[in-house]
């Protein structure tokens, strides 16, 4: 029987934006405690001379998940909570993935393609996530926490296909679809996000 979380992580996207989650955090029934993650060198998060890239941040990650724990993940963000969830699955209870690519083949999906726009916008971020083209589709099998997938039908960064394909892969995936939401659902629409997620945290097998 899956635990109920006493803590909650929650990764931003490609930006960094600690505060991404926070209106839907702020709005969660469920009581654990809270931790928002950034990436070094982006946003308010100070660099670090020694993360270089996704393994780093998945290292950065491990270590503060040392009890039950819950991971709501934002785009890009999916990737460093799958690997986690994939490094520690006995503490991880449970999945939350938004309009994330969660390591497959976005192309394969029509997904538009926002790594030039997004560098050009900000060139002197680091490189992790555009530079990052992992495929984690064989191994979805093995995550067999239940996995929340939180999609917008009006999203070309991640279409609804790539949740559908997700929730195909992971053996125990719930898919939503909110309608007249895009890629910042998480945030344009944290109270409805915020009940989904506390259904979510209360699924125990």
């Amino acid at each position: 029987m899956t635990p109920l979380p006493s803590r909650l992580i929650f990764l931003p996207g490609a930006s960094g934006n600690t505060d991404f989650w926070r209106p839907a955090a702020q709005h969660l029934a469920h009581r654990a405690q809270q931790l928002h993650m950034g990436w070094p060198g982006f946003g308010s998060t100070p660099a670090d001379p020694d993360v270089h890239g996704m393994d780093d941040l998945v290292s950065r990650l491990l270590p503060h998940i040392d009890q039950p724990t819950a991971l709501v993940a934002q785009s890009m963000g999916g990737i460093v909570a799958v690997r986690a969830a994939l490094e520690k699955p006995e503490h991880i209870t449970h999945l939350v993935l938004s309009v994330t690519s969660g390591g497959v083949n976005m192309p394969a999906f029509g997904a538009r393609d926002w790594r030039s726009a997004f560098t050009a916008e900000f060139p002197s971020l680091p490189r992790w996530f555009i530079d990052d083209h992992s495929d984690l589709s064989d191994r979805m099998a093995e995550l067999q926490m239940p996995v929340l997938l939180l999609w917008g039908d009006n999203d070309p960064i991640s279409p609804v296909n790539v949740g559908e394909h997700l929730a195909r892969l992971l053996p125990k995936a719930a898919l939503h679809v909110l309608p007249n939401a895009g890629h910042d659902l998480g945030l344009s629409h944290a109270a409805q996000v915020a009940g989904l997620i506390d259904e979510h945290l209360l699924l125990t097998t």
